[in-house]
């Protein structure tokens, strides 16, 4: 076989076709094509692939003028369905440029006007995907690696070029199809859907969906490239191409077609598009709208559940298959898409979404047969509740005329009663829900939660008149006895979301506040007992320990009795331990509503007594916060805490990289702003309640900084005289009496700052003498102490010496006679007693 080969010379071949001209040639030339096939009717060697591509294009170029090399180009085509063959493992690689444009060559010969040849062609190129090996090898050589041939088509951009040949059988289906099924095989490969989107792949593809095809399959291998491109390319690059009006109303056209069928395989195409139809709704660019798309799919949505003729779903019927529940949930989600879009409000309003979506905020009933099963039925009411949340907030006006409010409170009101009801949990929105009711709770409250930052008084006096502070306290605590059983992200959800809810409801008005305070209060104290480990466990913890300060902050502030109950409940020492944590993003809002508190005088004294770790006051904390702050901030200081820029001794980094902008008076000024982005404007409130004399535990370092602290109101006023200052000189230069009143105040400035300066050296100096007196103190302690020791070891050694030498205890017995006898009276007293100091045959000196 291989001296077979040989024996063609293809070089003879192309010379041979390169000529025209007598019938004879032409026979001739035809013998000699049938003769290569034959001879490569098992395989191409590698080696062979491009004289064998320049023998086609000859082909394909005769076949204009000459029918008769149809059929011989037909079956050189077929050959590159066969697998390669290659002599050696290197053959891969060494070859592979001309492989490459050899197969590139296939897609151009999508030009060749024949039926046959296109169709060949793509039946060639789905060969690259089922390739069978042949029945006899040539000897010496193996067949190429499974995957080369796709390889190679992505090298020579074979999809990109098929793409295009679409506009050449635009009308022939037979040929589309063919074209479609191989586009099909190609889309498999990342590569090759890259390529195919560089050729407007998917809006030439979507604008083919409604040619005329009875069997269906133009939209089904459509479709099917279109999900290919959506999963191996880039979404957003797919709907830019399909966000033209041309391309939505076909797909429009083809879903209402799919709508109407009654083959599973048509339900199954209707809710591939749906979901297509889904990732152009997103996009508020796309003509959803405009072509009638998007009132179709919420007429669609809502058109069960409200029961109102619509000629849009006339001859549509549900058949509660999965295929038209999975249909549901799609469209379902399509409302809550578009409900983003503001151009989309007055069609959710017309089409009567609202009473659609409440339709479903009702206790769970077991659903009827024909119908959905149960476990549908709760998927649909949950996703249904969810959708509602996003509606609600551009369709407030609907949501209040049909009592929805009434309806969430009895829904909630049913959530946390004792009626036997067994969750399945089978869904997204089903999590943590199997067995019990806390899905249904979760998605309730996520729809007040929705509509109540709308901060809609009318929304507000609803809800209140209705009761709802008391109901959702009474579903706070149901939440927190579950929680206490079994924590979970859905129950820190649904506690969060609640308080968001009250803090809303309470925070402009003191009789709601009344309302909440006892029962509210006892509720909210244990979140701030939280251990403060959970915070770092990623359930939610720290999102809930925010939510409850904020409630606080706006349930209680502002009512005498509930602020009096809850320092009474120790809320203030609470909120410090809290504070101690020193966590960033609490520090703010924990110290503002100490602001806030500290009106009332019980305040100040619970904030004297508090002690944390280590005996730590309540002043010591603060100026540890003001000393982390003005290092966080960039702010210059020594290091002793001392100020080292008197001009400007508490601007931030921040503030002297910005250069002087004239801004209008109602713009506030860098110096401004800092204060409400700070927390010293709120150590220094705290500590104007405190007081700057007298406070405990503070020690030298300390009083450096507070004296800083006691100073930040004259400092930020010369910070905001500076900028003023600097204003006027970008744009006036200041009259004279002007000039030397800005110079007065900025000396004036320097001069506090100064004097800070001066008292915080002299607090060090008497801080360095303190500390010397006291380490002379502790020297004289330790000469005393080693005096002593030295007169017991000398005392030691003398009780030792006199114990083993009895010439020194003779001695030292003669010395203490001496003593003894120097020590009594010279003068005797008349008749009285003469007493012996011995004690007789005793011989000690002790």
């Amino acid at each position: 076989q291989d001296t077979q080969l040989r024996s063609v010379d293809l070089n003879h071949v192309i010379a041979l076709l390169k000529g025209s001209g007598s019938k004879d040639l032409e026979k001739e030339q035809l013998k000699t094509i049938k003769k290569v096939i034959k001879h490569f009717e098992n395989g191409l060697p590698l080696k062979n692939v491009a004289p064998i591509t320049e023998i086609l294009n000859l082909c394909a170029e005769k076949v204009n003028e000459q029918e008769a090399f149809t059929e011989p180009l037909c079956e050189l085509i077929k050959l590159f369905g066969l697998p390669f063959q290659k002599k050696k493992t290197s053959d891969e690689v060494n070859y592979s440029v001309e492989v490459s444009q050899s197969i590139a060559q296939l897609g151009y010969l999508m030009r060749v006007p024949s039926s046959q040849v296109k169709i060949q062609v793509c039946k060639s190129i789905i060969c690259f995907y089922n390739m069978e090996l042949p029945g006899k090898l040539l000897t010496g050589y193996q067949p190429a690696s499974a995957n080369y041939k796709i390889q190679m088509a992505e090298v020579g951009r074979l999809a990109e070029a098929l793409v295009l040949s679409l506009a050449l059988v635009e009308n022939q289906l037979i040929e589309k199809l063919w074209v479609l099924k191989a586009l099909q095989h190609l889309s498999t490969s990342g590569i090759c859907c890259g390529q195919m989107m560089n050729a407007q792949a998917a809006s030439r593809l979507c604008l083919y969906l409604n040619g005329a095809d009875p069997s269906g399959q133009l939209v089904f291998r459509s479709s099917d490239i279109l999900w290919r491109l959506l999963e191996n390319t880039s979404k957003e690059e797919v709907v830019y191409q399909l966000r033209n009006l041309e391309c939505v109303q076909a797909l429009k056209e083809a879903f209402v077609h799919l709508m109407r069928g009654s083959r599973h395989c048509d339900h199954q195409l209707r809710n591939d598009l749906l979901v297509i139809a889904t990732l152009l709704a997103e996009n508020p660019a796309v003509p959803m709208i405009e072509s009638g798309f998007a009132k179709l799919l919420i007429v669609l949505a809502t058109f069960t559940e409200v029961k109102l003729p619509n000629p849009l779903v006339k001859g549509f019927k549900l058949t509660y298959s999965y295929e038209d529940f999975e249909m549901k949930k799609l469209l379902f989600n399509v409302i809550g898409i578009l409900s983003k879009n503001p151009s989309a409000a007055q069609l959710l309003s017309e089409n009567h979404v609202m009473p659609a979506l409440l339709y479903y905020v009702k206790q769970n009933q077991k659903p009827g047969f024909p119908g959905w099963s149960a476990a549908q039925y709760e998927e649909l009411q949950l996703h249904a509740i969810a959708v509602l949340a996003s509606v609600v907030p551009v369709l407030v006006d609907k949501y209040l005329s049909c009592q929805a409010n009434t309806l969430l409170l009895v829904f909630l009101e049913w959530c946390i009663g004792q009626d036997p009801f067994f969750g399945r949990g089978n869904s997204f929105h089903g999590t943590g829900g199997r067995g019990n009711k806390l899905a249904q709770m979760r998605y309730s409250l996520r729809a007040l939660r929705s509509v109540v930052a709308l901060y809609d008084e009318a929304v507000s006096v609803n809800l209140c008149d209705q009761g709802a502070i008391g109901q959702l306290l009474d579903i706070l605590q149901y939440a927190e006895d579950k929680s206490e059983k079994k924590e979970g992200i859905v129950l820190l959800e649904i506690q969060a979301d609640i308080l968001f809810i009250l803090s809303v409801l309470c925070e402009s008005d003191v009789h709601r506040k009344e309302l909440f305070s006892c029962e509210g209060i006892d509720l909210l104290i244990p979140f701030f007992k939280m251990d403060p480990r959970k915070l770092y466990g990623g359930l939610g913890h720290n999102c809930l320990l925010l939510s409850a300060l904020d409630c606080l902050w706006s349930c209680v502030v502002g009512c005498y009795i509930a602020e009096d109950y809850f320092i009474e409940k120790q809320g203030i020492f609470l909120l410090l331990d809290l504070l101690a944590l020193k966590e960033k993003n609490l520090c703010n809002i924990i110290l503002g509503i100490l602001v806030e508190f500290s009106d009332n005088p019980k305040t100040t004294l619970h904030m004297s007594i508090w002690r944390g770790k280590g005996d730590q006051t309540a002043a010591n904390l603060l100026i540890q916060l003001w000393r982390q702050e003005e290092m966080n901030l960039g702010v210059r200081r020594d290091p002793y805490g001392k100020i080292v820029d008197t001009k400007r001794p508490i601007v931030t980094s921040f503030q002297k990289q910005q250069k002087a902008i004239p801004v209008p008076a109602s713009c506030p000024s860098f110096a401004i702003m800092e204060i409400s982005e700070s927390i010293r404007a709120k150590i220094y409130s705290l500590f104007c309640k405190l007081g700057f004399e007298n406070l405990p535990g503070l020690s030298a370092e300390d009083l450096v900084t507070l004296a800083i602290i006691q100073h930040y109101i004259d400092f930020k006023i010369g910070e905001v005289w500076s900028e003023i200052s600097a204003e006027l000189k970008e744009e006036f230069r200041p009259v004279t009496s002007d000039g030397r009143t800005l110079k007065l105040i900025s000396e004036m400035s320097e001069n506090t700052g100064e004097m800070v300066v001066a008292l915080q050296t002299e607090v060090l100096e008497q801080h360095h003498h303190h500390e010397i007196q006291k380490e002379k103190k502790n020297y004289e302690e330790i000469q005393a102490t080693r005096a002593q020791r030295e007169l017991i070891n000398k005392s030691r050694e003398n009780f030792l010496t006199r114990t083993s030498n009895y010439e020194a205890l003779k001695k030292a017995k003669m010395l203490q006679e001496t003593s003894i006898q120097a020590s009594r009276s010279k003068a005797k007293i008349q008749n009285g007693p003469d007493h012996s100091t011995d004690i007789p045959k005793l011989h000690t000196t002790v």
